[in-house]
């Protein structure tokens, strides 16, 4: 071996030495930045399997985009909600109130496990037996883990059912739990007519409706169509226009990231289809005149439902309630 041979191997060997270092550093710090990324706080000390009950009959995750009627007090779901009241509850006074959250592992549900969904991180849908009577509001963090609190006044007394909808962070899906909440007092108006839903003394059902497709609330006319019949397990289009009488400008503003929410409910309230409207862009507003929205939802089962419209009319909360039949 010559002296310029002689001096290329080792060469060649010092080099291979650098690059096998090299790449032992690189390959141990991305073991440690890997490390030290799943030690990071993620806001959520739950997982997938804290949201999974065991067993047949329960709630399955649902998704935002596939629109349909939730059987949430027939199913099991793997998360418990409780309610509690400072005073006794009773109709026309204002109820405040705690629930808690708490998955079917025994973890609390709190703020930091739940993704924020249409503006809130927790969306409560409260109904009377009657469904005369809708609110829907959003329960702040209580004082401790899993605790919620809100206030409602109820309009009737009768036996409340509270849906609660939420996002697990740890998932990514849509999940419910529902309870119920004793009211005293006289319960709402009951009868095949008298049972239509009320919202007070400026709601009024158009006599030329049937099946109270328009009604005026607030000086406005809330109309809600279907090209074609409702029918049990088919898809459906829902189109819902607001107008004024005097053909005046609609103030149609954004309430929770749309321009209109429809919540449904079946009369024995077994549970709900929380529906929006497929115009999703809030640069674009519906017309102004005649702002027009058009949902899709799949019911299961034939039967009369109470489908309530809740829209935000420059800065104010307004709800229309409407009475439609499913057939089969």
């Amino acid at each position: 071996m010559n002296t310029d041979e002689a001096t290329r191997e080792p060469a060649a060997v010092r080099l291979d030495t650098v690059r096998w270092r090299q790449s032992v550093l690189l390959t141990l710090g991305a073991v440690a930045l890997f490390i030290v990324v799943r030690e990071l706080p993620t806001g959520t000390n739950l997982s997938h399997m804290d949201f999974r009950a065991q067993g047949k009959n329960v709630i399955e995750f649902c998704d935002p985009l596939n629109p349909q009627f939730l059987p949430v007090v027939t199913v099991r779901s793997p998360v418990t909600m409780t309610v509690r009241t400072e005073a006794e509850p009773a109709a026309r006074q204002t109820i405040r109130a705690t629930l808690t959250l708490v998955t079917s592992t025994g973890k609390p549900v709190g703020p930091a496990d739940l993704l924020v969904a249409h503006t809130q991180k927790l969306h409560l849908l409260i109904v009377d037996p009657t469904l005369t009577d809708y609110q829907h509001v959003h329960p702040a963090p209580g004082l401790r883990p899993g605790e919620w609190t809100f206030q409602f006044a109820p309009r009737f007394g009768g036996l409340y059912r509270l849906f609660a909808d939420f996002t697990p962070a740890a998932t990514g899906r849509g999940l419910y739990a529902s309870t119920d909440l004793s009211v005293a007092g006289p319960v709402g108006p009951v009868g095949a007519r008298a049972a239509r839903p009320s919202v007070g003394p400026t709601m009024e059902v158009d006599p030329k409706s049937a099946d109270a497709t328009t009604v005026a609330v607030d000086g406005y006319h809330f109309t809600l169509t279907s090209a074609v019949p409702l029918r049990a397990n088919r898809p459906a289009d829902l189109a819902l226009a607001v107008t004024r009488p005097d053909g005046g400008r609609v103030s149609l503003e954004p309430i929770m990231g749309a321009f209109a929410h429809l919540v449904a409910f079946d009369e024995a309230r077994s549970g709900f289809a929380h529906l929006h409207p497929n115009e999703t862009d809030l640069a674009r507003p519906p017309d102004a005149v005649a702002p027009r929205l058009t949902f899709k939802v799949t019911i299961p089962r034939a039967g009369r439902y109470a489908i309530w419209a809740q829209v935000n009319l420059g800065g104010q909360e307004v709800f229309a309630p409407f009475w439609v039949e499913v057939i089969d």
